[in-house]
């Protein structure tokens, strides 16, 4: 498809057939990738409740390294997205070089770090003495190819923002699928326990990479990143690009990404922490939960993150009306599916657990958290959508409110509060609890949102008619 093509498409394809369209490779894309997750956790699971908790000791620390991805892939991909709605293409490659090696570099200083004080970053982590050596091994590993996971998750929002999900959903699919063989035969076949969880993860992500860069190398895109136009940036050589303003720019862009992400992770440190009062048998439950609710969710995110470049493009193009259809529809198709997979998981939210975890214990805290989870998520899809909205616009600090209240604001002292009262119970309620507290203020931004909108496509029917005078 030319440029010109692709132009066309994201302003005059019906939202709704492009909303879709750009989510369904986003969908399986994170399907696949949850399922891997799933089986992850199933995997290590055989090998008892300690190695179970450490599971979610590493998904706290991959939300961190997910959390700078994110943050120069939703930064850089939703500025890329107007420059190219606004036919600047020039632009988006300086946007997508800037953030693509500035992804790189930050996360590998930040493995480097890490490495150096990896015990004191796993206690950190909420892990218990016993789940400490499990979570060491594994993240480990992860910090090996840590800077290659950060930058997958910048390239694929390069290419959802593009309009170019498929390509995306082919790197990260890839890797997906090759992470669950690989977890199956050095761990079942080979033996190799929690290491070989590690090792499969770390070298997937390789793969994955190597798969997504070449969309770029190749030309696949229209956006490029060059090494060369990110040190020419650096020098000051290039006209219009100066680096600390395009960094600026994708950084301050992308921080409600990087507050999602960042206090997810902070969430999962503090959930496992309150978790651990009660055993391993307590984190595992919380850990499998955390990552079944997330798998629920997803297809419901996949729709949401399908309707970002939908956003972002035409609000470059100054169509407001297809950004506003384009949202409503995102809400009503999002909660819709959601409706349907919580309620599946809440019938069947007893036998779910016992897949991953064969205890008697840990299936009784489990199960009722995650009927919990199931109904209080249900009010995620329009605050969810309200957040990718404001970031793919532009709307940087209001985007940053709604993460911070969706996100931690509410949950972590909740969560407190909820232990404190009332025990183990409190903490399997304080999620869902905070989930419906927190969309209260997104409805009033929201509101305050739309009417500014149409107060800006005022003035620009007022301008377009002053051009004819």
């Amino acid at each position: 498809m030319s440029k010109n093509d692709k132009y066309e498409k994201m302003i005059n394809t019906p939202v709704e057939k492009l909303v879709l369209s750009l989510s369904v490779p986003t969908i399986i894309s994170m399907l696949i990738s949850n399922i891997y997750n799933l089986a992850d956790t199933a995997f290590v699971g055989k090998l008892g409740n300690s190695a179970s908790g450490a599971v979610g000791i590493v998904f706290g620390f991959m939300a961190i390294l997910q959390a700078i991805g994110f943050l120069f892939g939703q930064g850089g991909g939703s500025i890329l997205s107007r420059q190219l709605g606004a036919k600047e293409e020039d632009k988006a490659s300086v946007t997508a070089s800037v953030a693509f090696f500035s992804a790189f570099f930050i996360s590998f200083l930040v493995a480097l770090v890490c490495g150096c004080f990896l015990q004191p970053i796993v206690m950190f982590l909420g892990s218990t003495d016993t789940i400490a050596p499990y979570a060491s091994v594994y993240i480990c590993c992860i910090l090996m190819a840590a800077p290659f996971l950060v930058t997958s998750f910048t390239l694929n929002n390069f290419l959802r923002y593009e309009g170019r999900a498929f390509l995306g959903m082919i790197g990260m699919m890839t890797g997906a699928v090759l992470n669950i063989l690989g977890d199956y035969i050095l761990m079942q076949v080979l033996g190799m326990g929690i290491e070989g969880a590690g090792i499969s993860t770390a070298v997937s992500q390789l793969i994955s990479f190597s798969i997504l860069f070449s969309m770029f190398a190749r030309g696949k895109t229209t956006a490029k990143i060059s090494f060369d136009i990110f040190w020419q940036c650096i020098q000051g050589k290039m006209e219009d690009a100066v680096f600390g303003c395009a960094l600026g720019v994708v950084v301050s862009t992308g921080l409600p990404s990087l507050l999602r992400q960042g206090l997810s992770s902070i969430v999962s440190i503090v959930l496992n922490e309150q978790a651990g009062k009660y055993g391993d048998e307590g984190v595992a439950a919380m850990s499998i939960v955390a990552r079944v609710g997330f798998f629920v969710f997803s297809v419901s995110l996949g729709i949401g993150q399908g309707f970002q470049p939908v956003g972002a493009f035409n609000y470059g193009a100054k169509r407001f009306d297809r950004l506003r259809k384009a949202f409503r529809f995102t809400v009503f198709i999002s909660t819709a599916v959601l409706l349907v997979t919580s309620t599946i998981c809440y019938l069947l939210s007893d036998h779910i657990i016992h897949v991953f975890r064969d205890d008697p214990t840990v299936i009784e805290m489990g199960t009722r958290a995650l009927k919990l989870h199931c109904l209080g998520q249900m009010f995620i899809p329009f605050c969810m959508s309200m957040e990718m909205c404001l970031q793919c616009t532009g709307r940087k600090v209001s985007a940053s409110v709604i993460s911070v209240i969706r996100n931690g604001v509410v949950f972590v002292p909740l969560l407190l509060i909820m232990e404190k009262l009332r025990g183990f119970a409190g903490i399997q309620e304080a999620q869902p609890l905070s989930f419906a507290i927190a969309a209260i203020p997104v409805v009033f931004i929201a509101m305050h949102y739309f009417r500014t909108l149409q107060e800006e496509e005022d003035g620009l029917g007022i301008e377009e008619e002053q051009l004819f005078e």
